[in-house]
């Protein structure tokens, strides 16, 4: 598609974009917002996301000349001014995309995958959110389901964390927690909580019994882990081993640890 070049930051029709410090107006209005040169290619080519609009100033469309000659939908050419003006900060190399949402999943339609779920729970932070993300893709997960009160994947800084891999990997929320873990166990799923608690099994030992099993990897809020009553309805608790003193690990870390011990020995 021919970009359309727009001078005015008052124009109406980069509105959507007005909304970038405001990412609850962007969710009411069914949209999000992805930055930054790679995550928007990605949005156009590769993710579950239909793309609104793409707003680029000319070293970003230069950049993205092939991707965004496949674009269907309006590209808009404007100078990096407007782009500031629009977001009221320095925008991540000049370039962002409004992203439709479409209808939530439900956890059920994740049920049905043979890679390893990745579930956390009260996460809160996006950054921690997207890295989770981004190792999920890494490592080959069929697909992240978050309790209510974590951070939402589509959140800007979510996305551009996960190097727009929250475009590709599937994701659900499960709104009745923490029964969806029961409902996991009695599908098949082996629900593995990960916690620093010593009377946790080895992640190592855990992983060599459950090869080939469908696993759920669970992980807690930064602060305070699991929640009793999540880690009641696991299948297995399992710790990984650290030098002495170190009490955690970050959460995103953690993720990328276990999905590597489970994958690796199936690969």
């Amino acid at each position: 598609m021919r970009p359309i070049p727009v001078a005015d930051v008052n124009d109406p029709r980069l509105a959507p974009y007005r909304g970038v410090r405001d990412p609850g107006l962007l969710r009411d209005h069914g949209v999000f917002l992805a930055e930054g040169r790679l995550v928007v290619e990605r949005l156009l080519g590769q993710s579950h996301y239909r793309a609104r609009s793409v707003l680029v100033t000319p070293a970003a469309h230069a950049s993205l000349a092939e991707a965004l000659a496949r674009a269907e939908c309006p590209v808009y050419l404007v100078e990096s001014s407007v782009v500031h003006g629009l977001a009221g900060f320095n925008v991540h190399r000049g370039c962002l995309a409004i992203g439709e949402r479409g209808s939530p999943r439900e956890p059920a339609g994740l049920v049905a995958a043979s890679g390893p779920l990745v579930i956390l729970e009260q996460v809160g932070n996006p950054d921690n959110v997207g890295g989770t993300f981004r190792n999920a893709a890494a490592f080959g997960a069929s697909g992240v389901v978050l309790s209510p009160g974590c951070s939402d994947p589509l959140y800007r800084k979510s996305i551009r964390t996960s190097m727009g891999a929250a475009l590709t990997v599937p994701f659900a929320v499960a709104e009745e927690w923490p029964g969806t873990l029961a409902r996991l166990r009695d599908r098949g799923w082996t629900v593995v909580a990960l916690t620093p608690a010593e009377d946790a099994e080895d992640i190592r030992a855990v992983a060599a019994q459950l090869q080939g099993s469908r696993v759920a990897l669970l992980l807690g809020h930064e602060g305070q882990g699991l929640s009793p009553d999540t880690q009641a309805l696991a299948s297995v608790r399992a710790r990984i081993p650290m030098t002495s003193g170190v009490d955690s690990l970050n959460v995103a870390t953690a993720a990328a640890v276990a999905l590597y011990e489970f994958t690796s020995l199936g690969a």
